[in-house]
């Protein structure tokens, strides 16, 4: 195993939120500025703790998909020819 599996698998409830709220703040709980390298790895770890613990609808960034209507069809109905856009998209942070 890999050291960063390894402290990704460390991770408490607590040092998820406090990650995810430094990275929100782009500060650390001790008041220092996170740095562009900080805040990325801190997200990515926020990221990836969200993936192993949470529901997909429940993770960082997750936009619902879009429901659609025909013309005429029952109100709340949604429309049975989706597209590929209306399939949820994760989204890709490089």
């Amino acid at each position: 195993m890999n050291s960063v599996q390894e402290l990704l698998d460390s991770l408490t409830p607590e040092i998820y939120q406090n990650l995810k709220q430094s990275v929100e703040l782009g500060k650390w709980p001790t008041g220092g500025v996170l740095t562009a390298e900080q805040k990325e790895l801190c997200l990515q770890a926020v990221l990836a703790y969200e993936k192993k613990h949470f529901p997909e609808e429940q993770h960082t960034g997750f936009i619902p998909p879009k429901k659609h209507t025909h013309c005429g069809s029952v109100k709340g109905e949604v429309a049975e020819n989706k597209t590929a856009e209306d399939e949820v998209q994760p989204i890709k942070f490089k």
